[in-house]
C-alpha cells in the first residue's frame, strides 16, 4: 500500500508536454495519453479503496518561470494533498533552439518559488522527478552542459523540501542500454508510449503504490 497518497487525496501532475499529453483543458477526467494517465490508472486500478483523485496540470512548451506565473491558479487554488513536479527540459531546449538560455540561478529560483509556495500555503507532499535527455538526434548530446546542472538543482531541492524523487535521467540511461534511446523518446524528449509507461512505473514506485 502506497504511505505518501491517502485515502481521499488529490493528486496534482504539474509540468510541460511531457504531462500534458494532449490532456483536456475542460474535463479534469481527461489526463491525456502519457505518464500521468498510465500512473492515475494503474494506482486507480490497485487501490480503488482510497478513492484519489488525479488532475493534470501539465502545460506544453512551460519552463519553470511558466509553473511559477501560474502556480496560483493551476495548483494553490486546488488545494491539492500531493503535488508532482516535473520541469526542466524546456529551460534547456529553448537555449538551443530559441537562443533564450536559463541559468541554472534563474532555473533554481523558479522552482525554489514552487517549492515554497507549496509548503507554506498547502503543507502538501511533494514529488519531484528528474528531467531527461538522450541522445537523439545526436545533438541533444550538446545539451548535456546545460540540463547536468539543472538536474542537480532538482536533486538538492528535493532534499531540502523533503521530496519523493524520481531519478529519471538515470532510469532512462539504463533503460537505453536494453533498447535503443530512440525507442523510448524519439527526439530524445518527448517519450514514446513505451517511455511514458517506463515513467509511471517508476513514479507508482517511487509513491510506494507498488
Amino acid at each position: 500500500m502506497s504511505a505518501l497518497i491517502e485515502g481521499g487525496d488529490v493528486v496534482l501532475f504539474q509540468g510541460d508536454s511531457i504531462t500534458d499529453a494532449l490532456r483536456s483543458r475542460e474535463d479534469d477526467e481527461n489526463l491525456g495519453f502519457g505518464y500521468a494517465m498510465m500512473a492515475a490508472a494503474w494506482f486507480s486500478a490497485l487501490h480503488p479503496e482510497k478513492r484519489v483523485r488525479f488532475v493534470n496540470r501539465g502545460i506544453g512548451g512551460n519552463r519553470a518561470k511558466d509553473l511559477a506565473a501560474r502556480w496560483k491558479e493551476d495548483c494553490l487554488d486546488l488545494k491539492p494533498d500531493v503535488v508532482s513536479i516535473f520541469v526542466g527540459i524546456n529551460d534547456t531546449w529553448r537555449r538551443y533552439d530559441s537562443n533564450a538560455p536559463t541559468s541554472a540561478e534563474s532555473f533554481e529560483k523558479s522552482c525554489r518559488e514552487i517549492l515554497t509556495r507549496v509548503k507554506d500555503k498547502l503543507g502538501a507532499r511533494i514529488i519531484m522527478l528528474e528531467p531527461f535527455v538522450l541522445p537523439v538526434p545526436e545533438d541533444r548530446i550538446r545539451w548535456r552542459e546545460d540540463l547536468d546542472p539543472k538536474i542537480a538543482v532538482v536533486r538538492a531541492l528535493a532534499r531540502e523540501f523533503d521530496a519523493v524523487y524520481v531519478p529519471l535521467d538515470g532510469i532512462f540511461a539504463q533503460a537505453s542500454a536494453i533498447r535503443e534511446p530512440a525507442f523510448w523518446a524519439p527526439d530524445g524528449v518527448h517519450p514514446s508510449p513505451a517511455g511514458h509507461a517506463l515513467i509511471a512505473r517508476a513514479w507508482l514506485r517511487a509513491v510506494g503504490a507498488i
